[in-house]
C-alpha cells in the first residue's frame, strides 16, 4: 500500500491490458511480497495443527487486577510460527473486557494503523483491550497479510493458526471476557479478517473487514491480482447457517485497489439477504454514504453494509496521523464497535 506497491500493481495492470501476463505476474509478486525461499519457521511451508507453546512471562491474574494503562510489545509462537504483537490495555477494575484484534494492512505496522485508526483512544474510553498483530517482512515482504495463499485460509494452518494461538494466549491470560473477542481489519488484513472469522467462529463472536475480500478469493499471486480487481468469480456462500460470525464491512466505492464488489462478496458469502430500506446520509463533512442491513433466512440481523461513495482505499474517519485514512467518512472504528457490542458471542 505504499508507492512502491501501488506503482507495481499499476505496471501490472498495464502490462496485464497489453496482453503481457507472465510480465504482470512478475509484477505482482514484487508487489505482494514475492515467493522467497522457505525457511524453517516459515508459516508458508507448515501445515499442521497448531499446538501453543506458553508464554512463561505471561502476567498472572493478580496481575491483571487494577493494573494501569498500557501499550506494550510481545511475541506468541507456536507450531505454525510466530509473529511479534503490540497490546493495548486500559486503566481497569479487574473485570473481564472485551477484546478488539486489530489487523493492519500491506506497509503499515501496529503502531501506524493505531494511529489511523484512534482505536486505542476508543478502547480506553470504552473499557476494552486491543490487539495488533505484527506482520513481518520474513512473513511478507511488503507486510501483507497472505490472504491470498491457500496455505493461509483454514483452521490450524498458517496465519490464521498464528493468530488464533495469539488471540486465545492474550484471552487467558490478560483477564478477556472470551465471550466478547472481535476481529477486524483493512486490505489485507480485512481480507485476513475473513478469513479468521470463518474459520475460528467460536473465538470471534463478530467481525469487521474495511477494503477487503472475502475467504477463498484467490488461491496465489495471479488470482489475487484477479479477485482485488473484482473480477474473480463469487465466493460460494457458507454451507452451513451460522458458520460466519455477524460482519460489518466498510468499502469506498472508488476503491482502485481492491474493488468495492468485493464488500458485496463478502455478505453474499456469508448466505445473507438484504433489507431493502438502506439508510442514504452524508457525513458533516458532505461525503454521501449508504448503509444497509443485511438479515438471516429468520430475518435476524446478520450484517451491516457501510458504503462510501466517492471514496477510495482508506479506513473511513480516520486521523491523518496514520497512513490510509479517510478523515471525512463515516467513522468505521466508531461504528464497528456500536456492531461488535450488538453482537456479543454465547
Amino acid at each position: 500500500m505504499n508507492d512502491d506497491f501501488q506503482r507495481r500493481m499499476a505496471e501490472a495492470a498495464r502490462l496485464m491490458r497489453g496482453g503481457n501476463l507472465m510480465e504482470a505476474t512478475a509484477a505482482i509478486q514484487q508487489a505482494l511480497g514475492g515467493t522467497p525461499a522457505a525457511q524453517p519457521d516459515d508459516p508458508d511451508v507448515v501445515d499442521v495443527e497448531a499446538r501453543v507453546i506458553p508464554d512463561a512471562g505471561a502476567p498472572s491474574a493478580a496481575a491483571v487486577r487494577g493494573a494501569a494503562e498500557s501499550f506494550t510489545a510481545g511475541h506468541f509462537r507456536n507450531e505454525c510460527g510466530g509473529r511479534d504483537y503490540k497490546l493495548f490495555e486500559p486503566a481497569r477494575d479487574g473485570r473481564a473486557l472485551p477484546l478488539v484484534v486489530m489487523l493492519h494492512g500491506c506497509t503499515q505496522d501496529p503502531d501506524d494503523f493505531a494511529r489511523g485508526t484512534r482505536m486505542n483512544a476508543l478502547a480506553r474510553a470504552q473499557g476494552f483491550l486491543v490487539l495488533w498483530p505484527a506482520q513481518s517482512q520474513r512473513g511478507n515482504a511488503q507486510r501483507c497479510w497472505n490472504w491470498f495463499k491457500h496455505n493461509h485460509q483454514a483452521r490450524g494452518k498458517g496465519e490464521p493458526a498464528i493468530l488464533a494461538g495469539m488471540v486465545r494466549e492474550v484471552v487467558s491470560t490478560h483477564g478477556v471476557d472470551p465471550a466478547r473477542v472481535y476481529v477486524a481489519g483493512l486490505s489485507a488484513g480485512g481480507a485476513m479478517a475473513a478469513i479468521l472469522g470463518d474459520a475460528y467462529p467460536e473465538l470471534f463472536a463478530a467481525v469487521g473487514v474495511h477494503s477487503g475480500l472475502p475467504t477463498g478469493s484467490a488461491r496465489d499471486v495471479q488470482s489475487a491480482f484477479a479477485a482485488m480487481g473484482g473480477g474473480a468469480p463469487p465466493v460460494p456462500r457458507a454451507s452451513r447457517a451460522g458458520a460466519t460470525p455477524p460482519t460489518i464491512v466498510f468499502h469506498g466505492d472508488a476503491d482502485t485497489t481492491v474493488n468495492v464488489v468485493n464488500g458485496e462478496r463478502i455478505l453474499q458469502a456469508g448466505g445473507w439477504s438484504a433489507r431493502p430500506d438502506a439508510v442514504h446520509a452524508s457525513t458533516s463533512m458532505g461525503v454521501p454514504y449508504s448503509r444497509r442491513v443485511h438479515v438471516d433466512g429468520q430475518g435476524v440481523e446478520r450484517a451491516e453494509q457501510w458504503t462510501i461513495h466517492g471514496a477510495g482505499h482508506a479506513w473511513s474517519g480516520g486521523d491523518l496521523s496514520g497512513s490510509y485514512t479517510d478523515p471525512r467518512g463515516p467513522d468505521a472504528s466508531a461504528e464497528m464497535l456500536r456492531f461488535f457490542r450488538q453482537h456479543p458471542g454465547r
